[in-house]
């Protein structure tokens, strides 16, 4: 049995930590994610999420998911394969026209794509239920694995070629509806970042609309090491807001804040998390989903979308909380809470029953642990085993803190040491 009381016992993991520099990692969260054992690079741009790096992505999932379904929009699983018939009616089979579209030879003659984006998917699907005005408006969503055909990924799992993500589609009568859809969607989003840990460093960016609105939204993280260039308004800061826009928009010169119409910026490096778009009518159109008026007029549905990147997040959190040490995982996305490591000779050791007694209490309260029961590494190594995988808190259990009748007790973020009886343990790390 893997799970004692649910909890996870390190000996029992398959994989294993390293203390050696990742060939080729190419990125902050590549190197640290590998050497931690929650990834595993399959090729260039492509891994696997291995168990730890999966509670965490399935964490980051449940919070994109949750204030998703708090704003009424409903989720669905789209296909992953699509006819090529579907991306020439929007134009967009061609490589000169969107070049991240895989193109995936069938039996005879066939070709399909293998989906990048969706919106060639749910529009068709939207077809065959929208009516009327009063089948309107409504959101969709998926959070699934998408492909890109990147000429060079990069970054770790911030570009890659396959990808988890989470991306929505809005149905409106109009413009106006759209707009008040997309602010509910700007609420859920700064939500999301918020849950997540990240809001302080979040900026919301403003980029190109193309030919249907203004601007398009782009949430910008920012990391010391992020491949992204985006310009913070300082008024906006001023002001308590995190406000910034991108390259594209700040090169045409004389810029000025689109919310304070300030015109001083700052210059900070920051990794693209999430974007939203207005689309108008831009794939309805091709595909001819209409709805009927009150009066009886058919007019184009008008949409818009949000994207978010799950797996994109989790190496963006990665980055922005790493130190030198490891990974630092906020609580609302750690694979687990709290990494319990006695410091025994044998598992008869009262260090050992303690530290099982206490994942025991804690998995008992709804709080997830991880043992490390294992007897055989130093317990230097497996300290810094602890460090690297992040997790909030690390109680160490030894024969000189059962002296005491306590547990050593240190926060992962920030370093704070605490020693504590068993019984205020649970008051300790779950508040």
């Amino acid at each position: 049995m893997i799970l004692f009381f649910h909890m996870l016992l390190l000996s029992h993991l398959f994989t294993k930590t390293s203390k050696e520099a990742v060939a080729d990692a190419g990125s902050v969260n590549a190197e640290l994610l590998v050497r931690a054992g929650f990834i595993a690079k399959t090729m260039a741009g492509v891994y696997s999420f291995l168990p730890l790096g999966l509670k965490v992505l399935r964490n980051i999932e449940r919070i994109v998911r949750e204030e998703m379904d708090r704003i009424g929009a409903q989720e669905l699983l789209l296909s992953a394969l699509s006819p090529r018939e579907y991306w020439e009616t929007t134009g967009r089979w061609d490589p000169k026209v969107f070049d991240a579209l895989f193109h995936v030879p069938g039996a005879g003659e066939q070709e399909y794509g293998l989906n990048p984006t969706h919106e060639e998917i749910i529009v068709p699907v939207a077809r065959q239920y929208v009516r009327s005005y009063r089948d309107l408006p409504f959101g969709a969503y998926q959070i699934q694995t998408k492909f890109r055909n990147e000429l060079r990924a990069k970054s770790g799992i911030l570009r890659g070629r396959e990808f988890l993500m989470k991306d929505l589609y809005s149905f409106h009568t109009d413009q106006e509806d759209l707009e008040r859809y997309y602010a509910v969607v700007q609420d859920a989003y700064a939500a999301i970042f918020r849950r997540l840990g990240l809001a302080e460093k979040t900026y919301l960016t403003y980029a190109s609309g193309g030919s249907f609105s203004k601007y398009s939204h782009e949430y910008q993280v920012i990391l010391p090491n992020g491949e992204d260039t985006v310009f913070v308004s300082v008024e906006a800061e001023e002001k308590g807001m995190r406000i910034a826009v991108n390259r594209e928009i700040y090169e045409p010169g004389k810029t000025a804040c689109p919310v304070t119409t300030g015109t001083t910026f700052r210059e900070e490096r920051a990794s693209e998390a999430a974007n939203i778009f207005m689309l108008g009518t831009k794939f309805s159109a091709p595909f001819g989903l209409q709805y009927a008026t009150p009066e009886g007029q058919m007019k184009d549905v008008i949409m818009g979308c949000y994207g978010i990147g799950v797996s994109r997040l989790m190496g963006i959190i990665a980055e922005a909380f790493a130190d030198d040490a490891g990974l630092v995982w906020p609580k609302a996305v750690a694979p687990a809470v709290a990494h319990i490591l006695p410091i025994a000779k044998s598992k008869e050791d009262p260090a050992f029953t303690t530290a099982m007694h206490c994942a025991k209490h804690l998995e008992d309260a709804g709080v997830p642990c991880i043992v490390d029961d294992r007897l055989d590494p130093s317990a230097g190594s497996r300290l810094a085993d602890a460090d690297l995988m992040g997790l909030p808190f690390r109680i160490v259990v030894s024969p000189k803190t059962l002296a005491d009748d306590k547990v050593e007790v240190k926060e992962r973020a920030g370093g704070a040491v605490t020693l504590c009886g068993t019984t205020k343990l649970l008051a300790l790390v779950s508040g």
